[in-house]
């Protein structure tokens, strides 16, 4: 008898496994068009029926914390083989060439500063690096987009940024579609840029300009993922809570050597971290009581200064 209700058990699960909208077995990253199979930017209202969606819709109707065991193990399975897909990834793109790039999600299209982490990202991309961020919008889809238009000019870049604008904000109507039209309009073949996002916060959508996204559904695993495989170092640009959680982890990681070295914190915008979020003079404060160290510390407001300060600290890697 217990063994007959422990086999129907595991037959219910593995039905379970077989109806969920999303693959327990996908053991690839998602591109924008896996991710959004089913979306087509002439109708809009397509949106709501694909893949994405439809995910987002089952994880909120069986809760963000599981309600059923059944549930839970089909997001752990999902979860594992994205973390398997990551490793496959870094198997073929160097993990000390990774940048990460945090900032707020609310950065919008038609501010200076998305225009300028595009172009870093843009530079850094061309200049032999890959970008990563969790994979949202804002001061995360400009990583993504300027790794996107890698390989094509200024005036390029200018162009696709103005395509954008008529959707500023992810809550405007548009601002995916807008997005597919400039991946439309100039192609990338050729460059890669790695986003993580989460179906945690699946009510921000996901940047389709990140050419490999692992999305998943533990947001805790999630973030610790991101800043561990930014080995090469991370930009801070203007962002809120989460940006300043994700300084501090990072720095924890950067205090205990937790990998065997520091990796830079690159501090982009010397008002904001200084004044209206002084979280630079703080760590420089504890780095001199030696309540932190290992810490790596620029702060600048010169594209130059951030290029330059990761460059030199590939140059020290290669004397390890």
């Amino acid at each position: 008898m217990i063994a007959d209700k422990y086999f129907n058990d595991f037959e219910g699960a593995v039905d379970y496994l077989k109806q969920v909208p999303y693959d327990v077995t996908r053991r690839e990253l998602y591109s924008a068009a896996d991710l959004y199979k089913g979306y087509d930017i002439d109708n809009v209202s397509s949106f709501e029926k694909c893949h994405d969606t439809l995910v987002y819709q089952h994880y909120l109707h069986t809760g963000k914390q599981a309600d059923s065991v059944n549930e839970s193990l089909a997001r752990t399975l999902h979860d594992h083989g994205m973390h398997q897909a990551l490793s496959r990834f870094f198997d073929t793109h160097a993990p000390i060439r990774c940048i990460g790039i945090m900032g707020g999600h609310s950065l919008l299209r038609t501010d200076t500063m998305f225009k300028t982490i595009a172009h870093i990202s843009k530079r850094l991309t061309e200049e032999g690096f890959y970008m990563l961020s969790g994979g949202g919008p804002g001061a995360m889809e400009s990583t993504h987009l300027g790794a996107w238009m890698a390989g094509h000019n200024e005036t390029d870049l200018s162009e696709a940024i103005h395509m954008l604008t008529c959707a500023p904000c992810f809550h405007d109507d548009g601002w995916l579609e807008t997005a597919f039209r400039v991946m439309r309009r100039y192609p990338q073949p050729c460059y890669d840029s790695l986003g993580i996002p989460t179906w945690l916060y699946g009510h921000e959508p996901s940047t389709p300009f990140a050419t490999h996204i692992a999305k998943f559904f533990e947001n805790s695993i999630r973030e610790d993922s991101i800043l561990t495989l930014a080995f090469g170092g991370i930009i801070y640009t203007p962002g809120s809570a989460g940006t300043l959680q994700e300084i501090f982890q990072d720095a924890v990681q950067n205090h205990y050597l937790s990998f065997g070295f520091a990796s830079p914190m690159v501090f982009l915008g010397k008002d904001f971290w200084t004044k209206e979020v002084p979280i630079y003079p703080l760590l420089e404060d504890m780095m001199a009581r030696g309540k932190y160290k290992n810490l790596l510390l620029t702060l600048t407001d010169d594209e130059d200064d951030v290029v330059n300060a990761l460059q030199r600290f590939q140059e020290m890697r290669k004397d390890k």
